[in-house]
């Protein structure tokens, strides 16, 4: 990590050496207005001619939508995707999936720089709250899309571009209020351009929310930063934004009988004596901050060739605090205690896992355009990630050994070097046909050291898990499409690519405890139509995404008894995406999508635990043949609408999503299942127009407009019942994250 940010300090000094002797143009606020409408990151995203399946978010669509919801929610009115939330009010632990595509396999970038983990390969939202306010748009890239910077490139990828900087001064504060509690602040503020060549702006937000379910609660800071240098060639940006997370734990579903008793409640932080619960523990808590640092050069050599160079720092460190109830105490490196004559072996105590990571490097590109004929891009990263985990016992009920304070019982470190680099382009083959090529190469090296949080009762003596994880991947992944525009009207595109995947911490860590999972590997065939004119747009486009090796969690346990997932030979989704919009006046516009899709697994085979009659585990399972089954969370329809009206200052917005039904795991059981449920958001504004003042926005958002009941997430508990007969009945058990009903948040903004 030292390495990484002396590699930054010395890429801020080369920065400005580059371009300290350039002299100003002679009309300094002309060209600077043109090169702050110019500037784009191009690395990892797709343009008008580029044969993959993408959708664009523009700043003003988010912002009509953007009162406190995380990103994933804003996004649901784009083609194939679900959001998810933990508290029930999109506010807090949310997350998304695209075409049933699993967070771990959907890649997020910022300005083109990684923003998943590289451990888990997930983003965490809630750890950059309110970043959609600072944001110029966002391009999501169904499929495996373009070369990408970052580990979760398989099947899906988000794309955020930070706000241009602009060259007039400006001032926005906003407020929101509403059920729940939920209260959000916003103030951005911006110098305009100083000296002709200088800008500055950022951006302070704080969210809150008692959420949905009971204690469901979130407190979240944040704030976003930048400066920029712009000279006649290029420009120079460091961009530093970050957050601060403080979140109860709401982790765990309910069971279909607390659906239709007590919606809102909330298992997690439950204190138990006697098997009753007496109370909750008032510091059950999720607590991170995470901070990124971007140092971004972009310059124009010529006309024709481009250079994007960046340097990138990410900072983190939180902890997760639980209370939890009767634990084995050598698993945590306590020793048994007598108590009135009895040896205590078990206790009810509070642990801390904590989580210490930096993740740094250079994301570069250089482009070669030559207008209307091609465009080649060589491009890639070398990126470098650490991250301690370790876990502190803070309190025993009744101890009476020795405790010493923050009493470690575990500590590992993650470390992972990943480089890529990738050759594209773009070229045109005859009149409106255009070919499309992309070569990427990607190595990975990935370790885990130390003691895991798992004890191992299978070994003698029996300890903690141990972890020694040395695994190096070399990936070639290649991309070729062509595109035809057929006149100014109509458009065809295809497009094959293959994407492949190292596997996750939690693969590892999970996974038996010998052998190491394989890498998954995509092979991903897209052809595509779009229509458009003046009033009316349409596309259509079919997909067909093969599998080999994905990792899936099919019940089976390993060794010490840690649900684990495991590669499956053969699995695929295949669909079709429908898109229509209607400029119907020119105060009223009408946007739908819908997807129908198939998504299987072959010829597979699941585990359940088994059980006596009395409930009494067997510690053995069965194994369940299912041959060809629907992949879990995997909804075979998607439908959503946006009509929306604007007139003389008042605007209105009614979103619509349609979920068809998923299934909670791989045997597609529909007891085991998320019902099909239909939502509707109501979004209302009017913008009032002063002398002094830009702009006075107020409005309101009715969430859940029809109170539809319903759920989006959840998972599955079946286990295999063995009656004194010896015979086996399969019993269910699953859990769900209910969604609030209707709810309302009133929002303005001043503009200046």
């Amino acid at each position: 990590m030292k390495k990484t940010l002396f590699l930054s300090v010395a890429m801020l000094c080369a920065s400005f050496s580059a371009f300290a002797g350039q002299t100003p143009a002679a009309d300094a606020d002309t060209s600077m207005q043109v090169l702050l409408e110019d500037v784009e990151v191009l690395g990892t995203r797709a343009t008008a001619t580029t044969p993959v399946t993408y959708s664009n978010v523009g700043k003003q669509q988010i912002a009509e939508v953007n009162h406190g919801r995380d990103i994933p929610f804003l996004l649901t009115t784009t083609p194939s995707v679900v959001a998810t939330s933990d508290a029930g009010n999109g506010i807090g632990y949310s997350s998304i999936r695209i075409r049933g595509v699993d967070p771990t396999r959907i890649n997020i970038t910022a300005n083109d720089i990684p923003m998943n983990d590289a451990e888990s390969h997930e983003i965490f939202w809630v750890n950059t709250p309110d970043f959609a306010t600072s944001l110029q748009d966002i391009q999501v890239q169904r499929g495996v899309g373009t070369s990408s910077n970052g580990a979760g490139a398989f099947g899906a990828n988000i794309n955020l571009r930070t706000q241009r900087m602009s060259s007039t001064p400006f001032a926005e504060v906003s407020g929101s209020y509403g059920s729940f509690n939920t209260n959000k602040e916003s103030v951005k503020a911006g110098t305009g351009l100083l000296g002709g060549h200088w800008i500055f702006d950022g951006r302070f937000s704080h969210i809150a929310s008692e959420g949905y379910r009971d204690r469901a609660s979130s407190k979240l800071h944040s704030y976003f930063v930048q400066a920029g240098y712009f000279y006649d060639a290029g420009s120079v940006r460091f961009v530093n934004f970050g957050g601060k997370e403080q979140t109860y734990h709401a982790w765990d579903g309910i069971s279909r009988d607390k659906l239709n008793t007590d919606r809102t409640y909330n298992p997690n932080g439950a204190i138990k004596h006697d098997d009753k619960i007496t109370g909750f523990y008032k510091d059950q808590l999720d607590i991170y901050r995470q901070t990124h640092y971007q140092l971004i050069w972009e310059h124009n050599f010529n006309p024709r060739w481009h250079l994007n160079l960046a340097a990138h720092y990410t900072d983190g460190y939180g902890y997760y605090q639980e209370y939890k109830n009767a634990r084995t105490l050598k698993e945590y490196a306590l020793v048994p205690f007598e108590l009135n004559g009895e040896t205590i072996k078990k206790s009810s105590l509070v642990r801390r896992k904590v989580l210490d990571s930096g993740f740094g490097g250079i994301v570069y590109s250089l482009r070669f355009d030559h207008p209307a004929h091609h465009t080649f891009t060589f491009g890639g990263s070398v990126n470098r990630y650490g991250n301690d985990h370790y876990g502190r016992v803070l309190w025993v009920e009744n101890y009476l050994g020795q405790l010493n304070p923050d009493h470690e019982y575990y500590r590992n470190k993650g470390k992972k070097t990943d480089v890529n680099f990738y050759l594209k382009g773009d070229m045109k083959i005859w009149r409106g046909l255009r070919g499309y090529l992309d070569f990427q190469y990607r190595h990975i090296a990935y370790t885990i050291k130390g003691e895991n949080d798992k004890w191992d009762w299978t070994a003698t003596p029996e300890h903690l898990q141990i972890l020694d994880v040395d695994e190096k991947f070399n990936f070639f992944n290649p991309k070729a499409g062509l595109y035809y525009q057929i006149n100014p009207n109509h458009s065809v595109y295809a497009s094959f690519a293959v994407a492949q995947k190292e596997p996750t911490r939690n693969n590892y860590n999970d996974g038996p405890l010998l052998v190491h999972p394989k890498a998954e590997r995509l092979y991903d065939y897209e052809l595509g139509y779009g229509f458009r004119s003046s009033r009316f747009s349409a596309g259509v486009n079919f997909y067909y995404m093969k599998y080999k090796d994905q990792l899936v969690l099919n019940g089976k346990l390993n060794e010490i008894g840690e649900a684990m997932a495991e590669n499956v030979p053969d699995s695929y989704r295949m669909g079709v995406e429908l898109t229509a919009g209607a400029k119907i006046t020119d105060w009223l516009m009408w946007d739908v999508n819908a997807t129908f899709s198939r998504n299987r697994i072959k010829d597979y085979v699941g585990y359940v635990s088994d059980y006596d009659e009395n409930w009494e585990e067997l510690w053995t399972q069965t194994a369940i043949k299912k041959g060809n089954t629907t992949i879990a969370m995997s909804p075979s329809i998607i439908v959503g609408s946006n009509l929306q009206f604007a007139l003389k200052g008042f605007s209105a917005q009614l979103q619509s999503q349609y979920v068809g039904r998923q299934y909670l795991d791989n045997f597609e059981s529909k007891e085991d299942s998320l019902d099909p449920y239909f939502v509707t958001n109501l979004n209302l504004a009017y913008t009032f127009k002063f002398r002094l003042v830009k702009a006075l926005t107020l409005g309101c958002t009715i969430y859940n407009l029809f109170n539809e009941k319903y759920e989006n997430n959840g998972y599955s508990q079946t286990a295999a019942v063995y009656g004194a007969d010896g015979n086996m009945t399969l019993v269910s058990d699953p859990r769900f994250y209910p969604m609030a009903g209707t709810n309302v948040l009133a929002h303005i903004t001043l503009s200046f």
